[in-house]
């Protein structure tokens, strides 16, 4: 459905060489870990109770105004800009502040039907192999803002965590519940089973969105940058859906097309 570059990785999953003490007293994850930045990456993670976060470190600057919303959390520790942008880059928006943390565990397939189990109204955002990190977090960011129950990922050639992947999410990876699927095919039937519509943007497509309104429980299955839904999946759509655009322009960005398709399930679905 969509094509969309490479993002360019600006981070670096290193602690300083200063290594501040973990204020939690818990012995250093190493490489696990990774840094996230930027204001509301950082405080999504620090008010998400499934987030470990071994330190925060954040100039006088943004001490300084934003303070306040760092209270109550890990103390600060305070560090000049050049310090954080040899950590994550010096092409990162971190905006003065980053935090060394756990990725979070994914969810199963099975949490997120869960969680959607008595729910008349539900949408699920599906991804068929995409590695764009930025991408990714855009499409967290259009989950969280149309109230959708989960993202799924797949296992393999997906987008791992990362500091531009949270920072492009804006807070919404630490609200919306990702899930990881080892066979995409499985997790479509799981969720028709659980009462999905599955609905595969596509291009072409013989049916187009705004045609009729997406069923009050909807999973949007989104393909890969560059060349779509892989044709498996495209086949186990219950349908396939486009938007229409100009004849000119050949695709949507994803993260774009993700926004498009939620908000119609939203004005639907969801009251204003």
């Amino acid at each position: 459905m969509a094509h969309t570059g490479r993002s360019r990785g600006g981070n670096r999953n290193e602690p300083p060489r200063k290594r501040p003490q973990d204020r939690r007293g818990k012995p250093e994850s190493g490489s696990r870990n990774i840094w996230l930045y930027g204001r509301h990456a950082v405080l999504g993670a620090l008010a998400n109770p499934r987030r470990q976060v071994s330190k925060v470190l954040a100039t006088a600057a943004f001490i300084e105004r934003f303070g306040k919303e760092l209270s109550g959390g890990i103390p600060p520790e305070v560090v000049d800009r050049e310090m954080l942008d040899g950590l994550v880059g010096s092409e990162a928006v971190h905006q003065g502040v980053a935090a060394y943390a756990r990725p979070l565990p994914p969810l199963a397939v099975e949490d997120l039907i869960a969680a959607a189990k008595d729910a008349a109204t539900a949408v699920i955002v599906v991804l068929d192999e995409i590695t764009d990190p930025r991408n990714v977090g855009a499409i967290l960011r259009s989950a969280a803002a149309f109230g959708a129950t989960g993202l799924v990922i797949t296992r393999h050639n997906a987008a791992n965590e990362s500091g531009a992947l949270a920072k492009a999410a804006s807070g919404a990876l630490d609200q919306v519940a990702v899930a990881e699927a080892p066979n995409l095919r499985r997790t479509i039937e799981q969720l028709k089973e659980a009462g999905f519509w599955c609905l595969g943007l596509d291009h072409p497509a013989p049916q187009r969105l705004g045609q009729e309104a997406p069923p009050a429980r909807t999973a949007w299955i989104l393909g890969a940058e560059g060349k779509g839904l892989r044709a498996l999946t495209a086949r186990s759509c219950d349908s396939l859906v486009e938007i229409p655009i100009a004849a000119k322009m050949e695709s949507l960005n994803v993260s774009n097309a993700a926004a498009i398709a939620l908000y119609e399930w939203s004005r639907h679905h969801q009251a204003g």
